[in-house]
């Protein structure tokens, strides 16, 4: 079995949750960034160690909260030495509205991986773009390039769409299965 990590920042709980999904398809470790911007004890080794690494932040204001934006200019460290090189990356967003502008995020979090020198991992899902298709369907948000999630801003992390969080596993699964493939 892959050694695959989720680090994601989460300002409310919402991407939290979205995270946990998304390990629960992986059969992943989560590593949460904190408050301020910082990694737990241990973290870096674990990212070092793994065999994929699914990056995770809400989109605020069209991009990566700047938690998680402190843990990419870190990453600078194990990027200078290459050695994140031929990882497995993927990425994952919420926001509030239904395109909020989560393509830039999921765009951000693309290239960092791309400058690691990563092998990058989309959802592989068909949308749910039918006339017959409801908002609480798997990959209704027609994501390709990460798993989305949509979350209104005065709803809690527990009313989270069981359709959007369904997308996240069913994400960290292809990820898991992609990273097995390529780690062999």
């Amino acid at each position: 079995m892959p050694n695959i990590v989720v680090v994601y920042h989460s300002g409310y709980g919402h991407t939290q949750r979205m995270a946990q999904a998304v390990a629960e398809g992986a059969g992943a470790q989560l590593i949460a960034i904190d408050a301020n911007g910082n990694l737990p004890e241990g973290g870096w080794d674990q990212l070092d160690a793994a065999d994929a690494i699914i990056m995770g932040s809400p989109t605020y204001m069209g991009g990566v909260s700047w938690q998680f934006k402190k843990f990419a200019d870190a990453s600078s460290k194990p990027w200078f030495v290459q050695r994140w090189k031929d990882k497995v990356f993927a990425g994952f967003t919420n926001s509030a509205t239904m395109d909020g502008d989560k393509l830039s995020t999921l765009h951000y979090l693309f290239t960092l991986a791309m400058q690691h020198g990563g092998i990058w991992v989309g959802t592989g899902m068909l949308p749910s773009n039918s006339k017959a298709a409801q908002r609480n369907d798997v990959n209704y948000l027609g994501s390709s390039v990460g798993a989305t999630a949509t979350t209104p801003s005065d709803a809690s992390a527990q009313e989270m769409l069981p359709g959007d969080l369904e997308t996240a596993r069913r994400f960290g699964q292809r990820v898991a299965e992609a990273t097995a493939r390529w780690a062999r």
